[in-house]
């Protein structure tokens, strides 16, 4: 009577331990994972490899801003749009006409200091590379682009610019800007076609010493 006692106490024991085993794991194994924090959240957005090169630019009718995505891509770069406070429509697009807004501007270089929606960028210190973008206009690069360029120091920055023409090469836009600076180490830049590929695009950045 003892001997079954004793075997029916430890069979009790035994089914009591595996019991508690199994619900140790069903506790480990349906509690959800800790959900990330805002901040953590934010950090995450922000973070990138390539977080010390930008691609700045200013695009009329969407072919700048198709290059300058790719090279974003390429790099792993962040993108800044130079948005005029006025943009410019279709019309105002215009070089044929007398009378349309660029060729007023153009015939008018006073005219030409083209407000933006913002001309610095945050965390503008933490850049070693920009890329800089624009269309040429009138063999120059288009203006909106000014008022960034002078509006920031480019101390101790690699600048390369690249513009966007169905013909006009990139002729001495960059060195103007680079003028305009003031400041920046600034290397020959390249001009796309407006239906350049991402390819075209790559097998540049790939040649850059960079």
């Amino acid at each position: 009577m003892k001997k079954l006692s004793i075997l029916i106490t430890g069979i009790l024991v035994t089914l009591g331990l595996a019991g508690c085993g199994n619900a140790g794991t069903e506790t480990a194994t349906q509690a959800p994972a800790a959900e990330p924090t805002a901040a953590e959240e934010t950090q995450a957005d922000n973070t990138g490899s390539g977080g010390n090169t930008l691609v700045v630019y200013f695009s009329a009718t969407g072919n700048t801003e198709s290059v300058a995505n790719y090279i974003a891509e390429a790099t792993d770069a962040d993108i800044f749009e130079l948005e005029p406070v006025e943009p410019y429509t279709e019309d105002d697009l215009d070089w044929t006409d007398d009378n349309s807004r660029v060729t007023y501007e153009h015939d008018n270089p006073d005219e030409r200091n083209v407000e933006l929606v913002a001309d610095t960028v945050d965390n503008w210190d933490s850049y070693d590379t920009v890329f800089i973008g624009y269309p040429i206009w009138w063999g120059i690069a288009a203006w909106p682009v000014d008022g960034f360029v002078e509006a920031n120091d480019f101390t101790g920055k690699t600048v390369i610019p690249f513009c966007t023409s169905s013909s006009s090469d990139i002729g001495d836009s960059g060195t103007l800007l680079e003028e305009a600076a003031g400041t920046g180490e600034w290397i020959e830049g390249m001009r796309f076609r407006g239906s350049s590929s991402e390819s075209d695009v790559a097998e540049w950045i790939a040649g850059l010493d960079i």
